[in-house]
């Protein structure tokens, strides 16, 4: 490129960045929302690319440096507030304004050749956007990876502090509501494979999701769940064989620690089940995990069934029997009242309890609560 041309251009760089500026405020609503200090950002990197290309334009025989000259100039926080879709309008604008005034800037005859190297340095400008943004991207994963890690970590140790709750605001989960953790054993293979594969299918099913592989575990934490066994169901082939277990639903993440112990509890009572479905609530366990050593399952299931009957003596008194004779007619005539009187009583037991004493599973349930109701310490 002859002199005089590169002499126009360093004459008109200033001209160029207000014409550049003044045409992103005109056409794009995204600009014009911006704070005052972002701004004077974009322009700075705006004449920062007018002042690189015209560096570049003197001597073409490297390929520019644009990721430096153009987005070095820029704080790293403007890449949150400005989209690479936005960052290629402000090329694309940039390119548009040099264009229009080619026939001021370039040489009698050499227009041609300086919009050719428009066009070359827009390519250059484009692919660094794409560059700067990408490792951008990249770091903020890595960061968000570990602060996710962390924050699984505080749920499972029972953490509440201020740093988890800086933590969570940083990861966006202070809003979510409706969560449920879910333990199961991971799959073969390094674990970030595994947490990616994992939050893919979360995200198909509009899931919020953290998760951390722990050992051998594949720790899930679950957001914005209506029907828990439906939502989880979907995603539980992402958990390798074996039990895959779901703490209760909490109303937020800073109460998600109680969901994880049920869990985590559950996960490691469930082999007593063999039968047990997969996925499964942790309350379905609640006899495992009591055998198991779960103080907080042993007291829920003293609660929830020999409290209950306790306010009831003839219910109590009828499931006793039942439990030891086994049929209708047998605990009635121990009881000396009619097989209908227990029928109804066994109903009543049921919709009290949840629990249905002629199905052998329940009937286990309500033994071991009355068994666990007589030990001290509860």
């Amino acid at each position: 490129m002859s002199t005089p041309t590169h002499r126009r251009l360093e004459q008109h760089a200033g001209e160029l960045s207000t014409a550049a500026v003044h045409q992103m405020e005109t056409s794009y609503q995204w600009y014009q929302e911006l704070s005052a200090s972002d701004r004077s950002w974009v322009g700075l990197v705006a004449q920062a690319g007018i002042a690189a290309f015209i560096s570049w334009h003197s001597d073409q025989s490297e390929a520019p440096s644009v990721a430096t000259d153009v987005f070095g100039s820029a704080p790293r926080d403007l890449m949150r507030t400005v989209t690479l879709r936005q960052t290629l309008d402000l090329v694309r604008t940039v390119i548009d304004v040099v264009e229009q005034h080619v026939g001021m800037l370039a040489a009698p005859g050499e227009e041609t050749r300086l919009r050719e190297a428009v066009l070359t340095y827009s390519r250059e400008i484009a692919f660094g956007a794409a560059q700067v943004y990408a490792a951008a991207a990249e770091s903020r994963g890595a960061w968000d990876a570990r602060l996710e890690s962390l924050v699984v970590d505080a749920i499972l140790r029972g953490e509440a502090d201020e740093s988890l709750t800086s933590r969570v605001s940083a990861l966006g989960w202070d809003e979510v509501h409706d969560i449920v953790v879910v333990v199961g054993t991971a799959p073969a293979g390094p674990g970030a494979e595994t947490v990616d594969s994992l939050r893919r299918e979360a995200l198909r099913r509009d899931l919020p999701l953290l998760a951390a592989v722990q050992r051998r575990r594949l720790i899930a934490i679950i957001g914005g769940v209506d029907d828990v066994l439906a939502a989880v169901s979907a995603i539980t082939s992402q958990w390798a064989e074996g039990p895959v277990v779901i703490g209760p639903k909490v109303p937020h993440l800073y109460a998600a620690g109680r969901s994880a112990r049920a869990a985590l509890a559950g996960q490691s009572a469930a082999p007593a089940w063999p039968e047990a479905p997969r996925p499964c609530l942790a309350d379905e366990l609640l006899p495992e995990r009591a055998l198991a050593g779960d103080t907080r399952a042993r007291r829920r299931l003293v609660d929830k069934v020999a409290h209950t009957l306790a306010d009831h003596p003839a219910l109590h008194e009828t499931a006793t029997a039942y439990l030891d004779q086994g049929s209708l007619e047998a605990t009635a005539r121990l009881l000396f009242v009619h097989p209908n009187t227990v029928r109804y009583r066994l109903g009543r037991i049921h919709g009290l309890t949840d629990c249905d004493l002629t199905r052998p599973r329940e009937a286990f349930t309500v033994r071991l609560a009355l068994a666990i109701s007589h030990l001290p310490d509860l």
